[in-house]
């Protein structure tokens, strides 16, 4: 069954070669220019991203993690508070609450989607949360923190339910902030509104990362916020830059946290290509689930829900044993990733949080199973066709028990 030629998980060289004479104009541009910081190709860039992402306002910043922790202070979340997210994700979402002073607080997740389960986030508001009576304020049971907002993550490019968390978010007065990082174009319809809506124009503010890997991915650091209040926009665009409303007058304390230009012209160059990558994404995800159509009793593949436009910044599959798959793919030269095979309750880092093994089934259960197999525009009928008959092969081999059979 071996087959020399490499299949690679990821595959960041070929748009480059296809982008190389317009990537070079544009670094040469501000070689020319020595446009290096902030300027015309950022502002280009946070518009045009703004229209793509259908909001009124972007702010470029430098990472996905500065996204975040930008728009959480920006909506005023502050020391002390607790912000409610999932665990199966990766640390930046929660380095974002901490690093403002707030603490995580977890529900766990849907099985069919990965993403915030809203039932078992109405059940933490509802048992795990009071009234205060003196400020009239949710807190939480288990830290006595306020709780001011909640971190719905669009996870491996499929968006969370938006409109149960929102209806939610608006009866107990929560902000709620997107964490978008893997989800650049993603649509989820919302009944109440009625019409499709894009990832990052549904809460009070998104985080977009655009780590090298992403479907919008720049060739360093970099990420965005994406709003429809103007406050909150303005407030980011002073924290991305020492706090500063004009060269030297700091309004506030903030960070340095700005996008540069080189990177941002590379952005608007792959922008315009991005509608066009995600259907080829879409596509390369229908041909995997056809090919992989009857394995549902050793392996579950990814939910398309009825609600959702996912964009497939991953393809994950579910396998009992899935270490000895990774290894059997390996040996046939085809490369695979796991995201995540800690959830964020478990990890060294977060232990003072006081969570323990079992207050997160589903997150913990998954963890063990989830493989992500080779996913990216320029991805082959072929390659595709040689991954999932090596999958085939490799678990009709195997005589372990398989794993459990989601219900849709």
């Amino acid at each position: 069954m071996t087959n020399d030629a490499k299949i690679s998980f990821l595959d960041l060289v070929t748009p480059h070669i296809e982008l190389q004479e317009e990537l070079v104009a544009a670094f040469q541009e501000a070689l020319k220019n020595a446009a290096f910081i902030g300027g015309p190709m950022v502002e280009g860039l946070e518009s045009e991203f703004a229209a793509f992402c259908d909001t009124r306002f972007c702010v470029g910043v430098g990472s996905g993690t500065d996204a975040l922790r930008f728009a959480l202070s920006a909506a005023g979340v502050a020391e002390g508070d607790a912000v409610i997210t999932v665990p199966n994700t990766f640390i930046a979402t929660t380095e974002a609450i901490t690093q403002v002073g707030a603490r995580p607080e977890f529900v766990d997740i849907d099985e069919r989607t990965s993403t915030m389960d809203p039932d078992k986030l109405r059940t933490f508001l509802v048992k795990d949360c009071e009234r205060s009576p003196a400020t009239g304020r949710l807190m939480s049971k288990r830290t006595g923190r306020p709780v001011t907002a909640i971190i719905p993550v669009h996870l491996y490019g499929h968006p969370a339910d938006m409109d149960p968390i929102m209806e939610l978010a608006e009866h107990y007065n929560l902000i709620v902030i997107e964490d978008a990082c893997q989800a650049h174009g993603a649509e989820y319809f919302s009944a109440r509104s009625n019409r499709w809506m894009k990832a990052g124009s549904m809460g009070r503010a998104a985080a977009f990362s655009f780590y090298p890997g992403k479907n919008l991915g720049a060739c360093g650091e970099a990420g965005a916020i994406t709003t429809n209040d103007e406050e909150l926009a303005r407030k980011c665009q002073m924290l991305r830059d020492h706090g500063q409303a004009k060269k030297y007058y700091h309004n506030v304390e903030g960070y340095n946290g700005r996008l540069d230009a080189i990177q941002a012209a590379f952005l608007r160059i792959k922008l315009k290509h991005l509608p066009k990558w995600n259907e080829q994404r879409r596509d390369r995800a229908q041909i995997y689930g056809n090919l992989l159509t009857g394995l549902v009793e050793s392996a579950i593949i990814p939910l398309a829900a009825p609600w959702a436009k996912a964009v497939y910044h991953l393809y994950v599959i579910r396998v009992e044993d899935r270490d000895d798959l990774i290894a059997k793919l390996a040996a046939e030269n085809i490369g695979t990733g796991i995201h995540y095979p800690i959830p964020l309750h478990l990890q060294k880092a977060y232990v003072h949080l006081g969570y323990k093994e079992g207050d997160f089934p589903v997150s913990e259960r998954l963890a063990k199973e989830i493989l992500s197999l080779p996913m990216y525009p320029n991805l082959t009928e072929a390659q595709q066709s040689r991954v999932c008959q090596a999958v085939r092969q490799i678990l009709a081999l195997s005589r372990k028990s398989p794993a459990a059979v989601l219900v849709s």
